[in-house]
């Protein structure tokens, strides 16, 4: 097993342990961590975008679709990857963090979960 850490979200921490071929889309989404999808999983655009903070060689080799949408994507660095093509392949710890865009994805296709957020915000700054 493969232990995925989503170090950002709003909760704090969330991990989940998976398989061997476990895209790090499907960790966020087993986790319930707020990692988008616009696409639907299928490399066709850069809203998954994560930077692998700790275990970046525990994933697939990045391939050249993958580079070519990171390519459109916003604050790539050393270590981006796309969720949907990131797969697990070895055990291990991947820290992973949800980069803005990804973030913000994921609150515009779940209304209900934005709403709850903001309230929760809104209710802490009193």
């Amino acid at each position: 097993m493969t232990t995925v850490r989503f170090v950002n979200g709003d909760e704090g921490p969330v991990e989940v342990d998976v398989e061997p071929g476990t895209t790090l889309l499907q960790a966020a989404q087993r986790a319930h961590a707020p990692e988008g999808s616009a696409c639907g999983g299928v490399c066709a655009c850069s809203t998954c975008h994560v930077h692998v903070r700790q275990g970046l060689g525990l994933l697939s080799e990045i391939e050249d679709e993958e580079n070519d949408i990171l390519d459109k994507a916003f604050d790539v660095v050393a270590t981006s990857r796309l969720g949907c093509q990131a797969k697990v392949l070895r055990e291990g710890l991947v820290e992973v963090v949800i980069t803005r865009e990804s973030y913000e994805t994921w609150y515009n296709e779940h209304p209900k979960e934005r709403h709850e957020r903001d309230e929760r915000l809104k209710a802490s700054r009193g």
